[in-house]
């Protein structure tokens, strides 16, 4: 089946009006993650070309059209956090990520995980490890209605998965045009994506990005999703994060993480990673709960996942909460890979638990009493009947 453009996407007609002359100044494109974690964005003149974010004025929106604030108190301000070369409309033109915050409070709002996951990375026991993420993003693209994926008839269902996955060929790589596009748009853009590939269900894709040190990985990926539907617009089609687009026999949609630490990449470092996912082993609920929404669909035992109502770890196990990569073991130093985080994530969430799991927190079993006592844990407290293991911030 060959792609085709949508006549209602067709931009053509536009390129007359980008290619004219705009003088000194530049447009600024904010973009911000909305009440509902969805992306957001509009469009801001400058008089001149910037070099920094530093030079990017702070702006404000409507918070009561986004979920984010009431109509008698919507303004909400958007921070400027990282700025990069806008591939759509080229020359000087720049996209910024923004954070969102009260205009009344000035303290970031509830929905931006941004702000915390900041304060983690900036303390001194993260810093020093220089963590790094790699995330593989799965999308689904589906037609303008928003329910069929590319590659599916109208009625029905295609073949079974299994010549999806790495495919070469129109009758099994559906989209490429889009996946393609996307990782110029990144390249040029100046985002760490460092590969894509055809995913195991028909019209599914897969990019990724990093390695990035700390909150970049969040700015990064926020980004890159920024670009990715911005592209689907240009083609006429629907992205979708959804964990498990297409119920029954078919592999859902994640965003696995890949990580590691100054400790875990230098000789010898293969303890500190077996440590590090055993303090994520006592923590698996935490982590869950900021992995994305709807994840239960996905995480069932199959289609290369592990159930959500367990834990496992293994080399070169893709049925496994955490994958060990078989280089990794052989190297005795590396990373290793949390496939739990739906593709549907924050980024921020997701690697600042991470983070402080390993890093800032340490982990002990409530049964032994005395060493909790010691650690500052309260024994007594009535929580504790029905949590397994409490949790102290190594200042």
């Amino acid at each position: 089946m060959a792609f085709m453009y949508s006549t209602d996407a067709n931009v053509s007609p536009l390129d007359r009006y980008m290619k004219l002359n705009q003088g000194r100044k530049i447009q600024v494109e904010y973009i911000w993650i909305g009440g509902n974690g969805e992306l957001r964005a509009k469009t801001r003149t400058l008089k001149q070309a910037v070099k920094s974010v530093k030079e990017i004025p702070a702006w404000n929106y409507d918070g009561s059209s986004t979920d984010q604030a009431t109509g008698d108190h919507s303004e909400v301000v958007l921070k400027p956090v990282k700025i990069v070369k806008d591939p759509f409309r080229g020359g000087e033109n720049i996209l910024c990520l923004c954070e969102t915050y009260d205009a009344f409070t000035m303290k970031p709002l509830p929905t931006n995980h941004r702000a915390p996951a900041d304060e983690i990375f900036s303390a001194k026991a993260v810093k020093q490890e220089e963590p790094w993420y790699g995330i593989e993003q799965e999308y689904t693209l589906l037609h303008m209605d928003g329910k069929r994926p590319l590659g599916f008839p109208q009625y029905g269902y295609p073949a079974p998965q299994g010549p999806y996955y790495c495919s070469v060929g129109s009758n099994n790589a559906f989209g490429r045009e889009v996946a393609e596009a996307h990782y110029r748009a990144c390249l040029y853009a100046g985002i760490d994506i460092s590969g894509i590939n055809a995913e195991v269900m028909p019209g599914q894709w897969e990019f990724q990005v990093g390695p990035c040190v700390g909150i970049d990985s969040g700015d990064q990926l926020w980004l890159a999703r920024y670009m990715l539907h911005r592209v689907a617009e240009d083609f006429g089609v629907v992205v979708s994060f959804e964990p498990k687009p297409v119920k029954g026999d078919w592999n859902g949609t994640g965003a696995h993480t890949n990580y590691s630490t100054k400790s875990m990449r230098a000789d010898g470092g293969y303890q500190y990673i077996i440590d590090a996912i055993q303090k994520m082993e006592k923590l698996h609920t935490e982590h869950m709960a900021v992995y994305g929404k709807g994840n239960t669909e996905r995480l069932t035992g199959k289609h290369e996942t592990a159930s959500w109502e367990t834990f496992k770890y293994g080399v070169a196990d893709r049925g496994a909460s955490i994958r060990i990569p078989r280089q990794t073991e052989l190297d005795k130093k590396g990373y290793f890979e949390d496939r739990r985080p739906a593709a549907n994530c924050c980024p921020y969430q997701v690697t600042a638990r991470i983070a402080k799991t390993t890093l800032l927190e340490q982990v002990y079993p409530v049964e032994d009493t005395e060493e909790a006592q010691v650690k500052g844990v309260d024994t007594d407290s009535e929580d504790n009947e029905s949590i397994k293991f409490q949790t102290v911030t190594v200042e």
